[in-house]
């Protein structure tokens, strides 16, 4: 088990209660679980851009009755097997569905994978949310 280092950081009164409000309203316990949430996102960051293996979920919500879309989805998740952990398929309703795509592997890859699948015309949306393998971070 790692020990607790303590240290203090000097703001100025208006920054600081700006903080306070913030992390108080998403709910998180203490003002040292937000300082460390915001180290941990910088640290996520950094490893997105140095290249490294990474992980993240690609979402994308497309209409279901275009058939085409769900065949090039599936074709682009084989075009990157390597990359492509898991995929999850869900019914928003009666014409839309959300696919998540679980990756793992280099940050140029996943960034590769997103950019093949934004250019797939049709889709209603895409996003990519970049997190960590856990490995690199604490």
């Amino acid at each position: 088990m790692s020990q607790t280092a303590r240290f203090s950081v000097s703001l100025n009164d208006e920054l600081l209660k700006q903080f306070d409000r913030v992390w108080k309203a998403e709910g998180l316990p203490t003002r040292s679980e937000a300082i460390k949430g915001l180290i941990r996102r910088t640290l996520v960051q950094k490893e997105w851009q140095s290249g490294r293996e990474v992980a993240g979920a690609i979402v994308v919500v497309y209409n279901h009755h275009e058939k085409a879309l769900a065949s090039q989805l599936i074709d682009v998740q084989h075009d990157f097997a390597g990359l492509v952990v898991a995929t999850q398929h869900a019914h928003l309703d009666h014409d839309h569905c959300l696919e998540s795509i679980i990756v793992e592997g280099k940050a140029a890859e996943v960034k590769r994978l997103m950019k093949k699948l934004n250019s797939i015309k049709g889709l209603k949306h895409t996003a990519l949310m970049m997190t960590t393998t856990g490995k690199g971070v604490r």
